[in-house]
C-alpha cells in the first residue's frame, strides 16, 4: 500500500472527520480554523473522495462524509515527511526537538521511555 499523503488542507479536513466521526460539508466548514468557501470545502472533500479516503452518505439534501482512513496512517506519513525535510532522517533529533519543546508529564516521559525500551528489547533477539 502507497503511502498516505494529506495536503494542509486535505489535512485540516480529515481532522475534522476523524474528531467528529463524519460531517457534511457545512460540518466541515464551521470547524475549520480558517474561513473557506463552501466551494472549497467540498471540493476538498470530493478529492479526498476520489483518492479513496473518505466516503459519503446522502443525509436529507446534504451529505455526510465518514473518514475511511485511521488517523496513524496519515500521522505515519507526517513523521516521515518531517524526519526526512527537516531532521535529514535522524530520529533522534527529531524526539529530542519533541521533548525539549513539549512540557511532557513524566508519566508521558515514562512511558516514552518503555516503548523505546521495549524497542531496545525487539531488536536485541
Amino acid at each position: 500500500m502507497s503511502p498516505t499523503f494529506f495536503t494542509d488542507r486535505e489535512l485540516d479536513v480529515m481532522s475534522i472527520l476523524w474528531r467528529q466521526g463524519s460531517a457534511t460539508v457545512a460540518e466541515v466548514r464551521d470547524a475549520l480554523a480558517e474561513p473557506l468557501a463552501y466551494t472549497s470545502v467540498l471540493s476538498a472533500l470530493q478529492t479526498l473522495e476520489e483518492k479513496g479516503f473518505v466516503r459519503h452518505e446522502q443525509e436529507g439534501r446534504a451529505y455526510r462524509y465518514h473518514p475511511l482512513v485511521a488517523p496513524e496512517e496519515a500521522g505515519g506519513s507526517a513523521i516521515d515527511r518531517i524526519l526526512d525535510k527537516i531532521f535529514h532522517g535522524s530520529a533522534e533529533m527529531l524526539l529530542a526537538q519533541l521533548v525539549s519543546e513539549r512540557r511532557l508529564a513524566p508519566e508521558e516521559l515514562k512511558r516514552m521511555r518503555r516503548l523505546l525500551e521495549d524497542r531496545l528489547r525487539e531488536e536485541g533477539r
